[in-house]
C-alpha cells in the first residue's frame, strides 16, 4: 500500500496560498459524497498527512459517522463505520471543541477500539481538530501520518485553518440538503393534502399514503386505529404495507383496550408515542406481539383530532430500531394532522350517507305510517279498517293474506273480526276462534311479541288452521300482537305465499303499525260500546227530564195570594222571551221555584237548566265553574273541565246568589252577557253560547252599586225584567196551604197519616213572623211530622213566641235590625252551632252557607 503522500507546498505562504484554492474550489459544491472526493485530491497538496478521515455527529443517534475522504484509507477507516461519541477522539474534540494531538499511538491508553485499528494499519500519530461554524458544532476532522510526531504546534494552527474551511464548505452542503429536504417535505405534505381530498374511501387513502410518504419519512407500514365511542375501545381499521401482509390480515379488524394498547395511550394523553425499540418495551401487550413475529423494531403514533372530537391514532412501524428521528417525527406529525382532517371528513361522509339510507327509510316509513293513521280515523269499522290498512301496506310490505284477531276472555281464544283474502273468502270465516297455541297469533299474544315465520313449519304450530293454511298455499308471514296501555287486545297478521318474504325490517314496521291499529281496535270497540249506550242515555235523559219537570212545575209554587199571584202573572209575561231576568227576595221566599218556573214555561224547556250558588263556591274557583279551565291552568288542573255557561248552551243559567260574585269576575260575566262569548281558564280559544240569564239575591244590589261593591253595568244588565218574590210574612193567607202541602208531603215520605192540624197551631203559624220565609215553615213542618205519632199534627208552639211589632214591621225596627236579632237568638238557642240538624241554619231553615254570608253581611260573630 502506498503511504507516501503527494509532496506539500513547503513555505507557509505557498500554504495558505494552496489552502486559499482549495477554499475557492470546495465553496461551490452542493453534494456532500461529490466535496469528499474533491478534498482528498486537494488537502494532501497542503499538508502532510497519509490518511485524512471527516466524522460527523449524528443528532438523532448522538454517535459520531466516519466519512473516509482518501481513496487509499486503509479498510478499518472506510466510511460508513459510526460509533458512541465517548469512544473516539472525533467524539471528545465535538464535546470539547479542543483539538487533540497524538505523538505517538504507542503511549496512547484513551479509546483503546480506535487506537488498536489504527496501529494495525501502521498509524504512528494523529491530529484531530473541530469542524464547526458560527452557528453548529458540525464534528471534526482527523490527519493521520506513519510518522511519529508528524505534527506539532505551528501544524496544528494551520490544520485548524484547514479544519474551519472544510466546516463551511461542509455546512454550505448540509444547508443545501435540508432544503431540498424541505422542499421535499412540503411537496410531499402537498401531495398528501391532495390525496386526502380526492379520496373518500379510508382504505384507498391509506394505500396512497403508503406509496407517497417513504420517499421523505422511511417507514415500513402505516395504520388506522379509531376509538369506538359504542364499546370505549379501540379498533384497527386500516393497514397498509407493501411486504408485510400477514401484519394487514393478522390485525384489521381487532379491537384493543384502550389501557393495554399503545393507541389507546396516544387517544387518551392526546400526545405523540414513539417506542425506539419494541424488544425493550414492557407496555402495551396487546397488538405488539404480531409486530414482533414480523420484525418490526419500532414504531411511532400520532393522535388524530380535530377541532370537534377526537378520532383515535395514526400508527407508523419500521423493521429497524430508532428509525424515526426527530425530522421524521415533525413531518409525521404534520402528516397526522392532515389525516385526522381527512378520516373526519371520511367518517362525516359515510355517516351522513347512512344517516340518508336511514332518512330515506324513515320518510317511507312514516309515510305508510301516516297513511294507515289516515286510514285509522277515517274507518270506525273493523272491516273496512282493515282493508284499508292491507292497500296501504300492500304498496311497502307485498301480502296475500291480512287478517285481525281479537281477543275473546269467554273462550281463552282470538276471534277473526276482519279478513283480507281476495284469493279465497272463505279462508276463515269472521268470529272464527283461533286457538292460543299452535299459531303465530296465538304466540305473538301470548309472548306480546312479533312472531317472524320464515317458512311455515306445522311441528312448530301444529293447529289446524295452519294446516288449512298450508293447503292455501301459504309459507311465510308476520303475526303482530296488538298493544294498549301494556294490555294485549289481539293480534294484526300479514302472511305470504313465498318463503321468507318478510324482512326484520318489515317486521319492525308491522310493530310500530300494530301500535297504531290496537288504538283504532280500542277506538272501534270503544264507539261501538258508546252508540249501544247512546239510545240508553237519551231514555235516561227523557226521563230525568221528566222527572225535572214533575218535581219543579208550576204546582209545586203553593199559595193563593194576590201578592203571588201578581209574581206568577209576571212570570207568565217574560217566560216565553230570552230576556234575562233579576229575581230578588229574601232567603227561603221560592226565587229558585220563580227560576225553574221561568225555564219550564219557556221555549228552552226542552234544554238543559243549570244551577250555580254563587255564594256556595269559593272564590278562586268560581271563574272555574262559570267558563270552565283547560288542563294544567293553574296547580290542581288535571283535567280540562267545561263550565256552568257550556253546560246551559241553547239552554237556561240560573245565578243564584248574584250578588257574592267578586268585581274582578264581574267584567267577564257582563261580556257572556253582552256578546255571549268567553274563554276558558287557560284557552285562546273563544266559545261561543246561546244561554239565558236568571239571576237571583237576596241583596240591595243598587245600595251595593253605591257603595261600589257591585258594578252598575253589570247591575243594569241583570236587572232587564226584575221579579220580587214576597216574603213568607207579606202573604200570610198562603200559610194554611202551605202547612197542609208540607203536611201531607212529609207524612208520605214517613208513611204517615194526619187527617187534622189543629185551628190553634195554624193560627200561631200565621202569627209568626216567619223570616226563613217559605224554607223556615217547611223545616218547621217536617219537624212536626216527625214528631207526631198520631192523625193530628202536632205543632211545638214554644218555637213561635212572637216579638212585638213583627206583624206590624213598627218603624222602631228596621228589617235589617229584625233579621239581625232573628239569626242571633237562633245562634244562642243552638249553642252558636251553625250547620247539622241542631243548628242554627235549621232552625232558621235556611242553608249553611247562606247563613254564614248573612252572619258576615251582618257582622255577627260569637264574640259578640
Amino acid at each position: 500500500m502506498d503511504t507516501h503522500p503527494a509532496s506539500p507546498c513547503e513555505t507557509l505562504a505557498e500554504r495558505y496560498q494552496a489552502l486559499l484554492e482549495v477554499a475557492e474550489a470546495i465553496s461551490a459544491h452542493r453534494d456532500l459524497h461529490v466535496l469528499f472526493r474533491d478534498l482528498a485530491q486537494r488537502l494532501p497538496r497542503v499538508v502532510h498527512v497519509n490518511f485524512v478521515a471527516l466524522s460527523l455527529h449524528d443528532p438523532v443517534r448522538n454517535t459520531m459517522r466516519l466519512h473516509a475522504i482518501q481513496a487509499n484509507v486503509p479498510a478499518d477507516l472506510v466510511g460508513g463505520h459510526e460509533g458512541p461519541v465517548e469512544e473516539s477522539p472525533a467524539g471528545l474534540v465535538w464535546q470539547t471543541q479542543e483539538s487533540v494531538i497524538v505523538p505517538n499511538l504507542a503511549g496512547e491508553r484513551r479509546w483503546p477500539k480506535v487506537v488498536g485499528h489504527m496501529s494495525e494499519d501502521g498509524v504512528n500519530s494523529f491530529c484531530v481538530v473541530p469542524l464547526t461554524t458560527a452557528v453548529r458544532r458540525l464534528g471534526a476532522m482527523g490527519f493521520l501520518s506513519l510518522q511519529k510526531e508528524a505534527y506539532g504546534e505551528t501544524d496544528l494552527e494551520f490544520l485548524q485553518q484547514v479544519g474551519k474551511q472544510v466546516a463551511v464548505a461542509v455546512d454550505n452542503v448540509l444547508h443545501h440538503q435540508d432544503l431540498i429536504h424541505d422542499h421535499d417535505r412540503l411537496r410531499l405534505l402537498l401531495e398528501v393534502s391532495e390525496a386526502i381530498v380526492s379520496h373518500r374511501d379510508l382504505s384507498s387513502l391509506f394505500r396512497d399514503l403508503a406509496q407517497r410518504l417513504p420517499t421523505v419519512a422511511p417507514f415500513d407500514f402505516i395504520g388506522l386505529i379509531l376509538h369506538d365511542p359504542s364499546k370505549n375501545l379501540m379498533k384497527v381499521h386500516v393497514l397498509e404495507t407493501a411486504a408485510a401482509h400477514r401484519l394487514t390480515t393478522r390485525l384489521n379488524g381487532l379491537e384493543l383496550p384502550i389501557e393495554e394498547s399503545s393507541s389507546g395511550w396516544v387517544w387518551a394523553h392526546q400526545q405523540p408515542l414513539v417506542i425506539p425499540s419494541l424488544a425493550e418495551e414492557s407496555r402495551f401487550s396487546m397488538g405488539m406481539a404480531a409486530l414482533k413475529d414480523i420484525g418490526v423494531q419500532s414504531v411511532c403514533l400520532f393522535p388524530l383530532t380535530t377541532a370537534m372530537r377526537r378520532l383515535g391514532a395514526i400508527g407508523f412501524g419500521s423493521l429497524e430500531p430508532r428509525a424515526f428521528g426527530d425530522q421524521n417525527l415533525g413531518l409525521l406529525g404534520q402528516v397526522a394532522k392532515q389525516v385526522a382532517v381527512a378520516v373526519d371528513n371520511v367518517l362525516h361522509f359515510s355517516s351522513t350517507e347512512a344517516a340518508q339510507r336511514s332518512l330515506a327509510r324513515e320518510r317511507d316509513r312514516l309515510s305508510l305510517v301516516l297513511e294507515i293513521n289516515n286510514a285509522v280515523v277515517s274507518h270506525l269499522e273493523l272491516r273496512e279498517l282493515l282493508k284499508a290498512i292491507s292497500a296501504c301496506l300492500g304498496r311497502v310490505i307485498p301480502h296475500d293474506f291480512a287478517s285481525f284477531c281479537l281477543y275473546d276472555p269467554e273462550i281463552n281464544q282470538l276471534r277473526a273480526h276482519a279478513l283480507d283474502f281476495p284469493s279465497n273468502q272463505d279462508f276463515v270465516g269472521a268470529r272464527d276462534p283461533i286457538p292460543l297455541e299452535g299459531t303465530p297469533e296465538g304466540l305473538a299474544f301470548s309472548s306480546q311479541k312479533t312472531v317472524h315465520v320464515r317458512s311455515l313449519n306445522l311441528t312448530e304450530f301444529p293447529a289446524e288452521i295452519m294446516q288449512r293454511a298450508e293447503a292455501e298455499g301459504l309459507k311465510s308471514g308476520c303475526a303482530v300482537p296488538l298493544i294498549l296501555h301494556g294490555r294485549a287486545l289481539g293480534t294484526l297478521s300479514v302472511v305470504s305465499k313465498q318463503e321468507d318474504a318478510f324482512t326484520d325490517d318489515n317486521a319492525a314496521l308491522l310493530g310500530r303499525i300494530g301500535a297504531q291499529i290496537a288504538l283504532a281496535a280500542a277506538n272501534s270497540m270503544a264507539y261501538q260500546e258508546i252508540s249501544s249506550l247512546k239510545d240508553k242515555l237519551a231514555k235516561e235523559k227523557l226521563y230525568l227530564q221528566e222527572e225535572i219537570q214533575t218535581a219543579y212545575n208550576f204546582e209545586e209554587i203553593v199559595g193563593d195570594s194576590r201578592a203571588l199571584k201578581l209574581v206568577l202573572k209576571e212570570v207568565q209575561t217574560v217566560a216565553a222571551t230570552d230576556s234575562t231576568v233579576l229575581i230578588l227576595g229574601d232567603t227561603g221566599s221560592g226565587k229558585e221555584l220563580v227560576a225553574r218556573a221561568l225555564h219550564n214555561l219557556s221555549n228552552r224547556r226542552e234544554r238543559t237548566f243549570v244551577k250555580i250558588n254563587c255564594a256556595a263556591i269559593p272564590t278562586g274557583l268560581l271563574e272555574s265553574e262559570l267558563f270552565g279551565h283547560e288542563k294544567g291552568a293553574f296547580t290542581g288542573a288535571i283535567a280540562t273541565k267545561i263550565g256552568r255557561f257550556e253546560l246551559a248552551d241553547r239552554g237556561t243559567l240560573f245565578l243564584d246568589e248574584v250578588g257574592e260574585i267578586p268585581l274582578e269576575l264581574q267584567v267577564k260575566l257582563l261580556r257572556v252577557l253582552q256578546e255571549q262569548e268567553f274563554e276558558r281558564l287557560g284557552s285562546t280559544r273563544t266559545i261561543r253560547v246561546n244561554v239565558r240569564i236568571l239571576a237571583a239575591t237576596n241583596r240591595d244590589l243598587g245600595h251595593m252599586v253605591e257603595e261600589q261593591k257591585f258594578r252598575s253595568d253589570l247591575y243594569y244588565r241583570l236587572k232587564v225584567f226584575p221579579i220580587t218574590v214576597p216574603p213568607l210574612r207579606e202573604r200570610p193567607e198562603d200559610i194554611p196551604l202551605l202547612v197542609r202541602h208540607f203536611a201531607q208531603k212529609f207524612a208520605l215520605r214517613m208513611k204517615k197519616r194526619i187527617e187534622t192540624i189543629p185551628s190553634e197551631a195554624m193560627k200561631a203559624l200565621q202569627a209568626y213572623h216567619w223570616p226563613g220565609n217559605v224554607r223556615e215553615l217547611e223545616n218547621f213542618i217536617e219537624r212536626a211530622v216527625i214528631l207526631t205519632q198520631g192523625s193530628d199534627l202536632v205543632v211545638s208552639l214554644a218555637e213561635l213566641k212572637r216579638t212585638p211589632g213583627h206583624a206590624t214591621n213598627s218603624g222602631a225596627t228596621t228589617l235589617e235590625q229584625a233579621e239581625r236579632e232573628h239569626i242571633l237568638k237562633a245562634l244562642r238557642e243552638s249553642d252558636w252551632i251553625i250547620g247539622g240538624p241542631v243548628g242554627a241554619a235549621a232552625k232558621l231553615g235556611m242553608k249553611r252557607t247562606t247563613l254564614q254570608s248573612k252572619m258576615q253581611k251582618l257582622g255577627i260573630s260569637r264574640h259578640l
